[in-house]
């Protein structure tokens, strides 16, 4: 069964913590999907890969070919043409492919009342389904810190 880690992104927005996040995949020898359900907002964090991160992330989307070949992949499909084994869920995003994955990481912003009552209920239903679920939030200074 998938190992499911929530993240409750409360100091930092998305963009600054998804690529330290996947900066420890990749150094851990492990491939990423990155699956989001907007085509700009991933376009967004996919250009902010190349530009602001200090490690260099090797990364692409379907418009820039040769999926198989990118350690991370973002994607708006529910597919897996890097053979990854983590799955990075954004912005609410749900998926029915989640065990096909080691692990994966769903992040949500804990400012937005509407996408903490949504990861709730995906909790619930993955819990349900007998998935293993832990839970970290960020301190007040963007350090996580695992809960429950």
């Amino acid at each position: 069964m998938t190992e499911i880690s929530f993240y409750h992104l409360t100091a930092s927005p998305l963009e600054r913590v998804l690529p330290r996040l996947l900066v420890k995949v990749l150094e851990n020898g492990g491939r990423a999907v990155v699956l989001g359900q907007d085509e700009a907002r991933l376009k967004l964090l996919n250009d902010q890969l190349w530009t602001t991160t200090k490690t260099f992330i090797p990364h692409g989307m379907k418009s820039e070919g040769q999926p198989e070949r990118q350690p991370v992949y973002l994607t708006l499909e529910e597919e897996n043409p890097n053979q990854a084994n983590f799955l990075v869920l954004v912005d609410g995003r749900e998926t029915a492919y989640i065990g096909e994955f080691e692990r994966c990481m769903d992040m949500f912003d804990g400012g937005d009342e509407e996408a903490v009552k949504q990861a709730r209920a995906r909790w619930k239903r993955l819990k349900d389904a007998g998935h293993t679920l832990t839970y970290w939030q960020q301190d007040e200074k963007g350090s996580w810190q695992k809960a429950g």
